[in-house]
């Protein structure tokens, strides 16, 4: 009568301790966790270096909403428009156009955002200025997906490499070899814009008039 198998004799070569990790194993989740852990490390850096080089275009989180600007005019100084991207509070990655004027006049301002919330529906939140006298500002950012308008450019370059834009603020720059244009002065009637975020050196609003009601009331 033959003996009986031993349980080391089935489950694996003799002297192996059976106590110890399996290494084929620890190398496969040291793998699967790389795959899943290095997408998130790329983005990680890539924002880092983005920052480091002032790439990103607003210097805060960005809403999940977008608001819309009109004007019957703009009048600006020190052009400079190039593609950029904003983040979100989840930091989402939100491409956008980034227009840069050093100093820019605007006539019968108009912003608007709409807000839906649950049992109420919309809110609609507008701004004015500018009706009697212009809206002012100084370096201005407006980081954009969508302008209308009609358009007017004195000594326009249109091409430029974005890291080399010297005619907008001085914090105007694209990352290299991205398309930007530039010029002296810009001229926009019937301006119409859908943006994620505007900054400004200065912001002085003359006749400042601010309404909240119920209903989507939109500037455009």
């Amino acid at each position: 009568m033959t003996d009986s198998p031993h349980l080391s004799d089935v489950s694996g070569p003799p002297g192996r301790d059976e106590s110890a990790p399996d290494e084929g194993a620890g190398r496969v989740r040291w793998r699967r966790f790389a795959v899943l852990t290095l997408p998130a490390v790329a983005v990680t850096a890539g924002l880092g270096i983005a920052l480091a080089q002032g790439v990103l275009a607003a210097s805060f989180a960005v809403s999940g909403q977008q608001f819309k600007v009109a004007a019957s005019s703009l009048e600006g100084e020190g052009f400079a428009q190039y593609g950029s991207i904003d983040v979100n509070a989840r930091q989402e990655l939100i491409p956008v156009a980034v227009t840069a004027i050093k100093e820019a006049r605007l006539n019968n301002l108009c912003q608007s955002v709409v807000t839906s919330l649950p049992l109420v529906g919309d809110i609609s939140l507008n701004l004015t200025a500018g009706k009697k006298a212009p809206v002012e500002a100084s370096n201005l950012f407006v980081d954009a997906t969508q302008l209308s308008g009609n358009a007017v450019f004195t000594n326009i370059e249109i091409g430029r490499d974005a890291s080399t834009l010297d005619k907008g603020p001085a914090e105007a720059v694209g990352m290299q070899d991205l398309f930007a244009q530039q010029a002296d002065t810009v001229s926009i009637t019937d301006l119409q814009q859908t943006a994620w975020a505007t900054n400004a050196g200065t912001f002085k609003l003359a006749g400042l008039s601010m309404n909240i009601s119920k209903g989507k009331k939109e500037c455009f």
